[in-house]
């Protein structure tokens, strides 16, 4: 029981857990979503595009969130300007804009070489330096998310599973496309001084991909993601504290080893249920 209460009895371990707990619960909600309409690449390249307005936050002394926020709008209203004024495919739009954002971003961090370490908490997270500030702007950011994923909750479940009747019902499926976009990034820009742009894509897919192997309908899935991700924080917070790893990189990969263990777990059970049916079959014959 010390193994655990030690590590969570300094301030900024405290801060870490809510910020990370936060960080889970606007990921979830957001991530079923993206998990349940196929948009990964979509939010691995958004995840990348906040990186340009965070570099120019730290160069010129702006707040960091303010920053990303302001980067992911950008490309949130690029995606949705070329998807809906060219042919090309989204996957191309997105491709391009994300490899734009990305060497954008590279190129500002490059003028500056001042910032290295900041770099690294930009890219991988810093959990443990959580701020009070921070932990008040990720309360807000995941209290907006919730709000809108309850009230546009009709519009995204009819936009995800048939588009063409969302429209005749006039829920405006590329409308709905547009606020998901935004929570998205609203979820992405909330998270990244916890786990890190370059890692946050993990607490968006990994959880509800998991919940999904367990449970079908999207309101579990969305509880059960948060389950899995909180289990995954406060585990990997302890073994951050503990062993000295990198607290976002241990939540990020322990909810993608979750995803592994119950896929083999799925499998081990469907291959026994297997075996056992034809055992009685062939006790029949």
């Amino acid at each position: 029981m010390s193994f655990i209460v030690d590590a969570f009895e300094p301030a900024f371990m405290q801060r870490a857990l809510i910020g990370s707990l936060l960080a889970i619960v606007a990921s979830s909600l957001v991530g079923t979503w993206v998990v349940l309409r196929g948009l990964a690449f979509l939010g691995d390249a958004l995840a990348h595009g906040v990186i340009p307005g965070i570099a120019l936050a730290v160069l010129f002394g702006y707040n960091l969130f303010l920053g990303a926020l302001v980067a992911a709008v950008v490309m949130t209203g690029l995606i949705t300007f070329v998807s809906n004024r060219t042919v090309i495919r989204d996957d191309t739009s997105i491709g391009l804009l994300f490899v734009g954002m990305l060497s954008l971003g590279v190129v500002i961090v490059s003028t500056a070489g001042s910032f290295r370490t900041d770099v690294t908490a930009i890219l991988f997270g810093d959990a443990l330096g959580v701020s009070r500030s921070d932990v008040r702007n990720q309360f807000i950011a995941t209290a907006f998310v919730v709000i809108c994923t309850v009230l546009l909750y009709r519009p995204f479940l009819a936009s995800t599973f048939n588009e063409t009747k969302a429209a005749t019902l006039g829920m405006r499926p590329k409308l709905t496309q547009a606020a998901l976009l935004g929570l998205l990034s609203v979820s992405i820009v909330s998270s990244f001084q916890t786990i890190g742009t370059l890692l946050v894509f993990g607490l968006i897919v990994a959880p509800p991909a998991t919940a999904s192997l367990l449970v079908s309908r999207v309101v579990p899935i969305m509880l059960l993601s948060m389950a899995l991700g909180a289990l995954a924080a406060i585990a990997g917070l302890l073994v951050s504290f503990h062993y000295g790893t990198a607290g976002g990189a241990t939540i990020a990969g322990l909810c993608v080893s979750e995803f592994f263990l119950v896929l083999v777990a799925r499998l081990v059970k469907g291959r026994l249920g297997a075996s056992n049916q034809n055992r009685r079959s062939e006790a029949l014959v």
